[in-house]
């Protein structure tokens, strides 16, 4: 059961962002990223979606190691503890979203805001942990392959939104939104495979 829950989590995670960003009036879904959907009107709505997706994956990490999977289990309940921080502490509003905030960075960020970036870190950095992990323990080569595509991926969009965020470039919350969406779908079958 814990296992489906989890399904249900990674899979819904991306789901609510990804309608919510198409719906929100003033919010490009290019140049956005998920996490200023928790600013303005209905910023409810990704917060609920973080704290409540994040349960659902960490209680399927949880279903994991009840299957053996330890180490797989480990990485993915800290992606989704990483999700939950994500929420209980938003960023600040920034790069004209709201509508109506300046374009540029504030001057200085919130405490909310450098503890939402720290657990952002975590869910960024430990992605692609969670696909080499499998890599590396996975008990048949088609599911190790897979992974190590994943895992190639994920560095990749990791590495492509880094640059993205730093430059404030136009297509920084696409690759956000690529990149979780990929691990995001991956977790899913995971736990599926493992139900």
């Amino acid at each position: 059961m814990l296992l489906w829950v989890g399904v249900g989590g990674a899979l819904l995670f991306p789901a609510v962002f990804l309608l919510d960003g198409w719906l929100r009036n003033g919010y490009s879904s290019l140049r956005h990223t998920v996490s200023a959907l928790a600013t303005g009107s209905r910023s409810w709505l990704q917060t609920c979606n973080f704290i409540l997706c994040g349960t659902a994956v960490a209680l399927g990490a949880a279903g994991l190691a009840f299957s053996g999977f330890f180490l797989f289990a480990a990485a993915v309940g800290v992606f989704g503890l990483g999700l939950v921080l994500s929420g209980i502490f938003p960023m600040d509003p920034m790069r004209g979203y709201p509508p109506g905030t300046d374009q540029k960075d504030p001057d200085e960020f919130s405490t909310a805001h450098r503890l939402h970036d720290i657990a952002g870190a975590v869910v960024f950095l430990v992605m692609p942990a969670m696909p080499a992990v499998v890599f590396f323990t996975g008990e048949s080569w088609p599911t190790r392959l897979t992974a190590a595509a994943v895992a190639v991926g994920l560095i990749a969009g990791v590495a492509g939104f880094t640059r993205a965020w730093e430059k404030d470039g136009a297509l920084t919350g696409l690759v956000q939104k690529l990149t979780l969406t990929l691990a995001c779908l991956w977790l899913a079958a995971s736990f599926a495979l493992a139900a």
